[in-house]
């Protein structure tokens, strides 16, 4: 193919990250089909037409059915509010498009399953936006893995914890309500967590949890005596059991002061461990249980070119990659399978399963009683 067209619906936080995303693709990895930035979408039209122009794209719209329509558009990015990815994800496939969607696919199970049928039956690629699971530090840690670097792997844990929630003042939003946003924590950061840990551990088997609503109403805006209530949930807890038999225990919150992006993981082996953290980025900590006692401890692998695709960006370990330098890594991905005839990673399919795992940490919540996964 000789190009590909990029529509982009959304202009926020998301938004931008994939309008950079594309927009410097080719000249960071060089081996990507030539890319066109040609529509982008948001309302009202004067603010899609100003984006457009500040991010570079051939012309703006306020009506996502127009951009979904253009002929000149092969890969839709939907960077929108939850509600409304099925309805738009849907009609791009419908309209022969491939399809890069931020995650959630959607907000309930069953139209994530609809949705993950019809992508295959058009045929049409498709990436959900885990970009933690391409930074060169993640990469690393699966590769030590798969080489035995830390025997066979026993155990996981993890936690993901952000504090955009925590204040109890903070104006309410339509991310308290389950018929706009869908899960609260689990839906914005849990999945993050189970991408990862699955991309380490593998699928997993079945879990009980807990869960609570720590704020349980917010104000209508600043300072406003009138209160709505909170429909879903500020912090989840899990144990969890894989496929392969290893255990696992996670935790997320959007309630945690002081917590920015923190992802943090650990990966237990018979012969050592594992450890992460998502506030710095660019380290991987790695135990081994070689060598004398007196010497053995933890030590810090430093990103840089030896651990791919960090040197694509910059020639010179220690000078660090960025958050939207691993959407960067995700275009690519998702431009070499498009171009190549194969699916990108993670396509619907392994995000049906991370949706599945957290709307079954929601179930076991409400009833107290582990839930099995079902196969995808």
């Amino acid at each position: 193919m000789d190009s590909l067209g990029i529509g982009l619906i959304g202009t926020g936080f998301m938004g931008k990250c994939h309008a950079l995303a594309y927009g410097s693709v080719k000249a960071v990895f060089g081996n990507v089909p030539e890319t066109r930035l040609e529509v982008l979408c948001d309302v009202p039209a004067d603010k899609a037409n100003s984006f457009a122009n500040q991010f570079g794209f051939a012309r703006g719209t306020d009506d996502w059915k127009d951009l979904v329509a253009d002929p000149k558009v092969d890969i839709v990015c939907i960077t929108t509010p939850n509600k409304v990815h099925k309805d738009m994800a849907t009609a791009a496939l419908y309209a022969g498009k491939h399809v890069h969607l931020e995650k959630p696919m959607a907000l309930t199970l069953e139209d994530a399953n609809a949705m993950l049928a019809l992508s295959r039956e058009t045929g049409a690629k498709t990436i959900v936006g885990y970009n933690y699971l391409h930074n060169p530090a993640f990469r690393h840690a699966q590769k030590l893995i798969s080489e035995g670097a830390i025997g066979r792997i026993v155990h996981f844990r993890g936690a993901v914890d952000e504090d955009y929630q925590a204040d109890p003042e903070l104006a309410w939003t339509w991310r308290a309500t389950k018929a706009d946003a869908g899960l609260g924590t689990l839906g914005d950061l849990g999945c993050h967590l189970i991408s990862l840990a699955t991309g380490l551990v593998g699928p997993i088997e079945s879990l009980v949890a807990e869960t609570r609503t720590v704020h349980a109403t917010r104000p209508m805006g600043e300072g406003a005596l009138e209160r709505r209530d909170v429909e879903n949930e500020d912090i989840a807890s899990a144990l969890l059991t894989f496929e392969n038999g290893v255990h696992g225990v996670i935790s997320t919150s959007r309630s945690a002061w002081g917590r920015k992006s923190y992802i943090g993981f650990e990966v237990h082996g018979t012969e050592g461990m594992i450890t992460f953290d998502q506030e710095r980025m660019n380290e991987l900590r790695l135990y081994q249980n070689r060598g004398p006692l007196a010497e053995q401890g933890f030590k810090t692998l430093l990103t840089g070119p030896a651990h791919p695709p960090y040197g694509q960006f910059v020639p010179a370990a220690g000078h660090q990659l960025g958050f939207n330098d691993l959407k960067v890594i995700e275009a690519h991905e998702f431009l070499c399978a498009i171009s190549e005839g194969r699916d990108a990673l993670p396509s619907f399919k392994e995000a049906l399963h991370f949706e599945a795992v957290i709307h079954a940490i929601a179930e076991s919540g409400m009833t107290g009683t582990r839930v099995q996964i079902a196969a995808i």
